[in-house]
């Protein structure tokens, strides 16, 4: 029961990530010129409120299933959370009141907000990964000590690499939803940034494997390994789909390439949830982390129905506002 619940939250999060990480990543791309701004927010536009869903459904899960956890991981990952969270506010934000001022300074302003919540959602995250998979000083007592294990090259490293993740995202999303007149120079774009994922994405494997922390940690260094290589492959596939001018492909690739983060540091760390660097064997599994037996029954009984209206909105969203945004196609905002 426990393992299904956390794969559960596992799935929500990782689907959180591929899509409000395209929003992000469009988000990024906002410093160009005003005419490509509002083709960038009419592209991503119908989806960024519907994306956010996920997020709130996997902070239920880990509030009603791992209410243990919970308490840990945002008390002992505090600046990682709060500045995802902020971000994420910043670009809801930023999105809905750009269009209401008359001034083209005044949408500016609102679009630099856009770029540094972007920015600051994708640093977030990353650096939230990054702080469980090198582990926490959780003592006996069963807290987290401190914040400062937070400030490390190997998360810095991580919070950079989801950034560069999320940037190379949103540009192979445009190129599957701009007009084909404007797809074209969003693809060399995109085109150049999957490499600097690829990277970003090898620099933080080499210091990861060079951490002392994060290779006492990892429970399962083998999976870990193999799933950050079938991340650079789902990039190298992107790559290759954009050269063949198949977007589709190309997206598809780069969202494996959001998803797999999730499924490392969950394969990595399993059967734990909290790996402890200060207190050996004071960590927190799986099992311990989860709410009794019938709480996650009862649980089951409510989760039921949540998974299949989600994926039905997603679809009915995707369906609705397929396409290209070449003024035959639906907008929103």
């Amino acid at each position: 029961m426990e393992l299904a619940w956390y794969a559960l939250l596992g799935l929500f999060f990782a689907t959180y990530l591929v899509l409000g990480g395209y929003d992000y990543g469009v988000g990024l791309l906002l410093a160009r010129g005003a005419t490509a701004r509002r083709t960038a927010l009419n592209a991503v536009g119908p989806f960024f409120l519907g994306n956010e869903v996920w997020l709130v459904a996997a902070v239920g899960i880990l509030f009603g299933a791992f209410p243990t956890l919970e308490g840990e991981l945002l008390s002992g990952l505090y600046p990682a959370v709060m500045g995802a969270l902020v971000g994420v506010i910043l670009v809801t934000a930023g999105v809905q009141l750009r269009s209401r001022p008359h001034t083209a300074r005044a949408r500016a302003g609102w679009d630099r907000v856009i770029v540094v919540g972007s920015a600051l959602a994708a640093l977030g995250w990353g650096a939230l990964l990054a702080g469980l998979l090198q582990g926490v000083p959780l003592r006996a007592d069963g807290h987290v000590d401190g914040l400062t294990h937070l400030f490390t090259p190997f998360v810095a490293a991580a919070a950079l690499a989801m950034l560069a993740l999320v940037a190379a995202h949103g540009a192979t999303f445009l190129t599957l939803r701009l007009p084909a007149e404007d797809a074209a120079p969003v693809r060399r774009l995109a085109r150049r940034l999957v490499p600097v994922a690829v990277t970003a994405v090898g620099a933080t494997t080499v210091v990861g494997l060079l951490s002392d922390r994060v290779r006492a940690a990892a429970q399962q260094p083998l999976a870990a390994v193999l799933l950050a290589l079938l991340l650079v492959v789902a990039l190298l596939a992107a790559r290759t789909a954009l050269a063949r001018n198949r977007p589709g492909v190309a997206f598809a690739a780069t969202s494996a390439a959001l998803a797999l983060p999730v499924a490392l540091v969950g394969a990595a760390l399993w059967p734990w949830a909290l790996v402890s660097t200060a207190e050996p064997g004071a960590g927190l599994t799986v099992a311990d982390a989860a709410a009794s037996g019938p709480t996650l029954r009862l649980l089951g009984w409510l989760a039921l129905p949540l998974l299949p209206a989600l994926l039905g909105f997603q679809a009915m969203c995707w369906w609705v506002f397929r396409g290209r945004t070449d003024g035959r196609a639906p907008v929103y905002w």
